[in-house]
């Protein structure tokens, strides 16, 4: 596989240090609110990346962390006069449902900040020790200048950031670009003992301490939106790699941010949309589609359009796959003699869906090889009546390429979006009126199912339910 890594600004190939095995980290939301489609766009893509790992006889250990303790959750507590605890605990639940909703899998490991304490005053003393950080008035700041190849993810000189840099007020470091590793505590903010005194973490040894814990001091992929590059991961890496002495992270990969109607989101332009507010109108799963159906590198437009689009093309979906179950069910056991070929024809949809995933994780190319697979089975299978081995074949390949990709996830039982009961009743009572010649009644049937969302074809195989 070929990834683009931002560290080197190239695609490279993507080369574990332990064979069939990848250690990645993604980082995870801060637990202060909702998350937003720029945010889902970031789960959902990397959800999607070791999902491909995984197919392909990977082994991966996928960690993301939740920050649990940072001045916004502190804010909303106060705000809300309760402990900042209980807003993370809220919001991280919140997420979890979202993320359900999302078909993204819980993480090999969902470390909390607040848990790693210990792990992260380790490294912030040794630090101190190598000289690289220092201590005033109970805070520790981390100096960069410390670091010769600081800049290097970003490729920002150190001499332009200083030009923007500053030290506000309250702020005791040596220098405007220094950043803290520990802030000293204050009235109404949780606070953990340190040799430096009473206070918390700054926000970005909490990823270095995790990462370390669970991955090692080297780990294969670093994940996360294009809006972190700097500061957070390069300060990351600056803090890493002065501490353990070996490189942080071998590739770095980083999405590309959402705009909403051509213009960046934000609360303040009133064109900010949770993830929760988007389903409530249109479904979890043509989110997922959205967000995956553009190069994950490139910036990506949310419109009203686009939703309605996905909603219509994840229904082309569903439809081909009930009627691949119905195309089975009806097909004939008798083998033809062009089935080898047949299916060797849909495997060609396959090998395209594999080529684009493992050019820099193209999803728009691999849901475009789907697409292809859906009009081969629309017209090749179900269309021509082909064999049940070959309609066995389709399906699975179906199932195969979409699961990959973490859509077509609301098939229940293994036998696509089977109508509830009331639904079902409806289907047999005008099955059973066609049979009496109750045309009237028939029609009737049809009209109240057809406002349930349910469209009735039928062919002389027997009845097609198609959702709507």
């Amino acid at each position: 596989m070929i990834i683009y890594n931002t560290l080197t600004r190239q695609k490279e190939e993507l080369i574990p240090q332990r064979e069939g095995e990848f250690r990645i980290y993604a980082c995870g939301p801060t637990v202060y609110d909702l998350f937003h489609v720029g945010n889902a766009r970031m789960f959902c893509i990397f959800d999607l990346l070791r999902s491909y790992l995984e197919w392909r006889g990977n082994k991966v250990v996928f960690v993301q962390n939740f920050t649990d303790v940072d001045d916004k959750i502190i804010k909303r507590a106060n705000a809300e006069g309760v402990d900042s605890a209980e807003i993370a605990e809220r919001y991280i639940a919140e997420y979890q449902k979202d993320a359900e909703g999302l078909n993204i899998r819980p993480a090999t490991v969902h470390p909390r900040a607040t848990e790693h304490i210990g792990g992260m005053a380790e490294m912030i003393q040794t630090l101190i020790e190598k000289g690289c950080a220092y201590e005033a008035q109970g805070d520790v700041y981390f100096s960069p200048k410390a670091f010769s190849e600081y800049g290097k993810l970003s490729r920002q000189p150190l001499e332009e950031l200083e030009a923007g840099a500053r030290i506000m007020l309250g702020e005791v470091k040596r220098d405007p670009m220094d950043f803290a590793l520990w802030k000293a505590a204050k009235p109404g903010e949780p606070q953990w003992e340190s040799p430096w005194g009473a206070g918390r973490p700054g926000w970005h040894i909490e990823c270095s301490a995790m990462a370390r814990r669970y991955l090692g001091e080297t780990i294969d992929i670093h994940c996360g939106g294009s809006d972190l590059i700097f500061p957070h991961h390069e300060n990351e890496i600056a803090q890493s790699e002065c501490c353990n002495g070996v490189p942080f992270a071998r590739y770095w990969m980083h999405n590309g941010r959402v705009n909403v109607d051509n213009v960046k989101m934000s609360k303040s332009l009133g064109n900010f949309f949770t993830v929760r507010d988007v389903a409530e109108q249109y479904g979890y799963e043509p989110i997922r589609l959205l967000l995956i159906s553009s190069h994950y590198r490139s910036p990506f437009n949310y419109t009203r359009a686009s939703m309605e689009q996905a909603k219509a093309s994840l229904q082309r979906l569903y439809t081909c796959r009930e009627n691949l179950d119905f195309a089975l069910d009806k097909a004939p056991d008798e083998k033809n003699e062009g089935d080898g070929a047949l299916c060797a024809y849909l495997d060609a949809r396959r090998a395209r869906f594999i080529e684009a995933l493992e050019d820099d994780l193209n999803t728009a190319d691999a849901l475009a090889a789907v697409f292809e697979l859906v009009r081969d089975c629309n017209v090749r299978v179900i269309e021509a009546a082909a064999s049940r081995a070959v309609c066995a074949h389709a399906a699975k390949l179906f199932d195969e390429l979409t699961g990959v990709l973490g859509i077509v996830y609301h098939r229940r039982d293994g036998g696509g979006q089977s109508p509830d009961a009331e639904i079902e009743a409806l289907v047999a009572e005008r099955a059973q009126a066609r049979r009496d010649k109750n045309w009237a009644r028939a029609d009737e049937l049809r009209a109240r199912l057809s406002a349930m969302g349910v469209t009735l074809e039928d062919t002389p195989q027997g009845v097609k339910i198609l959702r709507t």
